[in-house]
C-alpha cells in the first residue's frame, strides 16, 4: 500500500507547515485564548486565504478535499504547532451537518465557512450526557410557525467566535434514545439565548449555553424532523479523525523539543541524550507515536466504510491516541525535568493541549469499553 501524499496534499502540507512556522508565536496562542473570540482573526484569515477550509469539504460541497486524508493533512500540521482555530467546529461538524442534511439557502452558508467570512460551531453536549450522542434533553417545541427551544449545551467550542450554533434538540422520544433527534440553525444572539463564556485550558473557548424559549422559524430545522443522530455520529467520526491527526502532530512537535533537549542538556560533561536509559526510553516513544499515526492513517482510509466497521476503527483509533498521548505527555516532561512545567517554554502549552485532546469527543477508556461493544455486535 502507497502512504505517500498525492501531489496537491503534498503541496498543502508545505505550504501550511511554512506558514503556520512564521506565523504561530507563544505571544499569538495567548492572546487568542485571553480574546473575547478565542481565536487568532489573523490566523483564521491567513487559513481561509490558503484554502485551508476548502480542504474540509468535498467538491459538491464547495470545496476541494473532505477525504479523510485531506482532513489528516491539515489537522497534523495545525498540531504541530498548538493552533487551536475553530476549523472543527465551523468546517467538520456544523459545516458538515449542513452539508449533509441542510437545505439550499443554509448550504449558502458553506460558502462563507470556505471564505473565512463566517465561524459555526455544534451545539450538542449537555450537562450529564458525557460523550453519549443520544443523550438530549433540549426540547423543540413545534409551534404554528416554526420551534421553541428550551435547553441547555455544555462546552460549545468557539461559541464567542461564531455567528450561529447547531443545535441539538427532541422533538420526540425519550432523552436517551438515538430517534427524535433534530437539529436547528440558531443565530447565537437570539432573544433567550443565554452565553457563559470560559477560557479552555489546551487553548480557545468554550462556552455554556442556556435556551429558554428560544423562538425559531420552520426554516431553521436542518434536516428531516427527528432523523439526525446518523448524521451527528458521521459528522463526529470525521471529527475525531481529525483531532487524532492534531494529536500525531503534537506528538511530533513534543518529540522534536525533548530529542533537541536530550542533546543540548549536559550533565557529567556530556549531553544526557547519551545515556543509555534516555535514549531507551525516547527509543520507546518513538515507536508509540508511529503506531498512533500508523492508527490515524488506517481511520482516515475507513471514514467512507459502513458504519459499524467505520466506527469500530474510529473508538480504536482514539483509544490508542488517548494512550499514546498521556505516555508522551509524561515521559517528555519528565525527559525535561522543571523546564517541562514551565509555561513560559513551548512543551508546557503543547502538552496541555494533548491531554486535552484526549478529554474531548470521549477518552481512552470510553472508547475502549465502546470498541468492545461494537466488535460483540
Amino acid at each position: 500500500m502507497n502512504f505517500e501524499l498525492t501531489d496537491e496534499r503534498q503541496m498543502l502540507q508545505d505550504s501550511l507547515r511554512r506558514y503556520l512556522s512564521d506565523t504561530v508565536t507563544p505571544e499569538l496562542l495567548h492572546k487568542a485564548t485571553e480574546a473575547g473570540s478565542g481565536h487568532s482573526d489573523t490566523l483564521w484569515q491567513g487559513l481561509s486565504e490558503m484554502g485551508v477550509s476548502g480542504a474540509l469539504f468535498s467538491e459538491d460541497d464547495g470545496g476541494f478535499g473532505g477525504t479523510g486524508f485531506d482532513l489528516s493533512v491539515v489537522f497534523e500540521e495545525m498540531g504541530r504547532v498548538g493552533a487551536f482555530e475553530p476549523l472543527i467546529e465551523s468546517g467538520i461538524l456544523a459545516g458538515g451537518l449542513i452539508a449533509a442534511l441542510g437545505s439550499d439557502a443554509q448550504k449558502a452558508l458553506i460558502e462563507e465557512i470556505v471564505a473565512g467570512g463566517t465561524i459555526l460551531t455544534l451545539a450538542h453536549g449537555e450537562p450529564g450526557s458525557r460523550y453519549d450522542l443520544a443523550h438530549v434533553e433540549t426540547q423543540a417545541t413545534a409551534t404554528d410557525d416554526g420551534y421553541t427551544l428550551s435547553g441547555r449545551k455544555s462546552l460549545v467550542m468557539a461559541a464567542s467566535a461564531a455567528s450561529h450554533a447547531v443545535v441539538s434538540a427532541r422533538t420526540s422520544g425519550d432523552r436517551r434514545d438515538a430517534a427524535g433527534i433534530s437539529l436547528f440553525l440558531v443565530p447565537l444572539d437570539a432573544d433567550g439565548l443565554e452565553i457563559r463564556d470560559y477560557p479552555m485550558n489546551g487553548g480557545g473557548r468554550a462556552a455554556e449555553l442556556a435556551l429558554t424559549d428560544v423562538t425559531l422559524p420552520a426554516d431553521a430545522r436542518i434536516g428531516p424532523e427527528g432523523d439526525a443522530h446518523a448524521a451527528l455520529e458521521t459528522a463526529q467520526a470525521r471529527a475525531i479523525c481529525a483531532q487524532c491527526a492534531e494529536a500525531v502532530g503534537l506528538m511530533d512537535a513534543i518529540k522534536d523539543l525533548t530529542v533537541g533537549y536530550l542533546q543540548q542538556r549536559r550533565q557529567f560533561g556530556q549531553p544526557i541524550g547519551k545515556f543509555q536509559a534516555l535514549q531507551h526510553r525516547m527509543a520507546d516513544l518513538l515507536i508509540e507515536i508511529e503506531q498512533a499515526r500508523s492508527a490515524v492513517i488506517n481511520l482516515a482510509g475507513h471514514l467512507e466504510a459502513p458504519r459499524t466497521d467505520r466506527e469500530r476503527h474510529v473508538s480504536a483509533a482514539k483509544n490508542l491516541v488517548g494512550r499514546t498521548a498521556k505516555l508522551v505527555v509524561e515521559e517528555s516532561i519528565q525527559m525535561h525535568g522543571g523546564i517541562g512545567m514551565t509555561m513560559e517554554y513551548a512543551l508546557g502549552h503543547l502538552a496541555k493541549r494533548l491531554t486535552m485532546i484526549d478529554h474531548r469527543f470521549g477518552d481512552a477508556d470510553w472508547h475502549l469499553e465502546r470498541f468492545i461493544r461494537l466488535a460483540a455486535a
